[in-house]
């Protein structure tokens, strides 16, 4: 397949720009799609290669919803991405009005601080943070977050995932503490969220319920919820492929044994 550059743009944080201060960013945190570098706790039952490609089979999914979601409500796209140098990972997957910002930081909650720090900085009216692992969130709740977030009032929206944590969190200014003393990766963080949601006493927005793929069980949980939709159904299309290609290709024992 003939490669296309399509250099998106980059923001940077250290210039402000009208453009975007009626808008939401919706980003997805992002680390490049290499074997061996993102989705290991799918392998196995995936194969690192296996592992990388669905990776970029749940960012065109998420990238698409996000992308419909911004002819809804007043936001654009961006991948919020890590490491710096590997842009061109991101052609020929991401919709061509997306941006690129580049993460900051060491930890998980100070590359989060830093993104929304820095998405205002470049003069976005409010930021959304948006995980990688859950493909089949509708873009209707990417624009009922954008919506929310546009109207009068400080307010943060989150987006619970069904292990306890959430795939997107909200806000209309840098509030550090939604960040602080969170257990990451356990079944607490949604829960210690809204708790530090109360003690800076700013109002929160629920959005519906998803869930992240990030293991064996989700996979099958993945599996389970595509592999036997019709065609005409739009839920994440490029992950509900390569699923079934791979079934097709081996048979569902690996990836989706009979229960």
């Amino acid at each position: 397949m003939l490669h296309v550059n399509i250099e998106f743009p980059i923001i940077d944080p250290s210039v402000r720009s009208e453009k975007f201060a009626w808008l939401c960013a919706l980003g997805i945190m992002t680390k490049a799609p290499e074997p061996g570098k993102v989705k290991t706790r799918l392998s196995p039952p995936l194969t690192p290669n296996e592992a990388a490609a669905l990776n970029e089979c749940f960012l065109r999914d998420l990238s698409m919803s996000i992308d419909a979601a911004t002819e809804q409500a007043p936001a654009v796209g961006v991948a919020v991405y890590t490491p710096v140098g590997k842009e061109a990972a991101y052609d020929n997957i991401l919709p061509r009005r997306f941006k690129l910002i580049s993460q900051r930081g060491e930890s998980f909650d100070e590359r989060l601080s830093a993104a929304v720090a820095d998405l205002l900085a470049a003069g976005f009216q409010s930021v959304c943070l948006i995980n990688s692992d859950s493909p089949t969130v509708p873009a209707a709740n990417f624009a009922e977050a954008a919506s929310e977030l546009a109207k009068p009032g400080d307010r943060i929206v989150l987006g619970p995932s069904d292990d306890g944590g959430y795939y997107l969190i909200g806000l209309k200014k840098l509030h550090r503490r939604v960040f602080a003393e969170i257990d990451w990766s356990t079944e607490r963080v949604f829960e210690q969220t809204v708790q530090r949601a109360k003690e800076i006493q700013v109002p929160i927005h629920q959005l519906p319920s998803g869930y992240d793929v990030d293991d064996g069980t989700t996979l099958r949980r993945l599996t389970d919820e595509l592999v036997g939709r019709s065609d005409k159904d739009n839920i994440a299309p490029h992950s509900r492929r390569f699923l079934r290609e791979v079934i097709e290709r081996e048979g569902r024992g690996r990836i989706w044994p009979e229960s």
